[in-house]
């Protein structure tokens, strides 16, 4: 099979270093690099970014095989390892840069994203509206070498024990069958 079957992801999900680590699990996800999207500023750093200045998300954009995963089940993965109802927040990170977007590739991927947001109000699965921000890609900067694999190379790290952890752990027990 070659490269061409690949198809791409882009969701900011809070903290990169959680979207990342979910998604690096997920069957059918070859490759996840964290990075910022629907910003203003060219080539932003990490440090800009902190700012909330920038109007960039940090966002984990997703390599996959359709034939094994498809975008609905990503989609599914992503409403289901975040809080969409917060504005600007997942938990203690706070910011537009941890704003719940889907950054839709092709009008397929949005029409996909609006059902699936559309269903997910329907169903009252959320006490609170749902906030996720639903955007074609604008540009995309994959982040700095040191966040990639960020939780895998430094899992002992305090974020990663008390934050990424915890998330990695519930969205195994809860999607086992999407499992690598």
């Amino acid at each position: 099979m070659g490269d061409n079957k690949l198809e791409l992801a882009t969701f900011g999900a809070g903290c990169f270093w959680c979207t990342e680590a979910v998604f690096q699990n997920v069957k059918g996800v070859t490759k996840v690099v964290s990075g910022y999207a629907g910003g203003k500023v060219k080539n932003p750093t990490y440090r800009e970014i902190c700012t909330g200045t920038t109007g960039h998300a940090e966002v984990a954009q997703i390599t996959f095989d359709p034939s094994k995963v498809s975008f609905e089940e990503l989609l599914e993965v992503f409403w289901n390892t975040h809080d969409p109802t917060t504005l600007n927040r997942q938990g203690a990170d706070e910011g537009t840069q941890y704003r719940s977007v889907v950054f839709y590739h092709t009008d397929e991927q949005r029409k996909a994203a609006e059902n699936y947001k559309s269903q997910l109000e329907a169903s009252k699965v959320f006490k609170n509206p749902i906030v996720t921000e639903i955007s074609s890609l604008p540009d995309y900067y994959p982040a700095e070498n040191y966040h990639q694999n960020y939780f895998e190379l430094n899992p002992n790290q305090s974020y990663c024990q008390y934050v990424v952890r915890p998330k990695v752990e519930k969205f195994k027990k809860q999607f086992q069958s999407k499992l690598k």
